[in-house]
């Protein structure tokens, strides 16, 4: 079986097994994230609060190697991937997914830095990640401090706008877009390979 023939490539005409599932598991990591930063603002010592935080950094670097697993996957299914609208809308679909894929790799990443600049080091799902040094390192901890919620919270801003885009493809302008990511290619193309 072919790459093309597969229903786990992307395809022009819709995403493939593979790239699905990463994106919408990505959307569950990311409601979670979003929801215990929302919840840890509003009041940290509330019970649900301090369950979904008390998993925030872990699922945040689950979610980084999710994001590094789908930008490879990306990669290797580039030249069959469906392609953008042309024009300045297509643009900037391009454009919000360079700077979605940028916040999602920064945002764990100064999170990373900073739990290595804390001293204590970092554990994911229980398991030593990262030891710590045991030593505060401020200049790696003061930066990361300053931009990891601003950057989290432009993620959130330009998540919400993704979905409303799809939904605005899907609803206002009657176009598959939201399909492309829900079922993948339409049966019809499916059966023609």
């Amino acid at each position: 079986m072919t790459k093309d023939h597969s229903t786990l490539f992307d395809h022009p005409e819709g995403y493939g097994t593979v790239s699905r599932a990463l994106h919408w598991l990505m959307a569950a990591l990311f409601a979670w994230q979003f929801l215990s930063a929302i919840l840890h603002g509003v009041d940290r010592e509330m019970p649900a609060a301090r369950f979904f935080w008390s998993w925030h950094m872990s699922v945040g670097v689950l979610l980084l190697v999710a994001v590094l697993l789908r930008g490879a996957w990306a990669l290797i299914n580039l030249g069959n991937r469906p392609v953008h609208t042309a024009g300045l809308l297509g643009t900037a679909a391009r454009l919000g997914y360079l700077v979605l894929y940028l916040l999602m790799l920064a945002v764990p990443l100064v999170a990373v830095v900073r739990a290595y600049g804390s001293g204590r080091g970092l554990s994911v799902f229980g398991i030593e990640v990262l030891a710590g040094g045991g030593e505060r390192i401020p200049a790696l901890m003061a930066p990361a401090n300053a931009v990891h919620g601003l950057l989290g919270w432009a993620l959130l801003a330009l998540t919400l706008g993704h979905v409303i885009m799809a939904l605005a493809h899907a609803y206002l302008w009657r176009e598959d877009t939201l399909t492309r990511m829900v079922r993948g290619r339409p049966a019809s193309i499916a059966r023609m390979d």
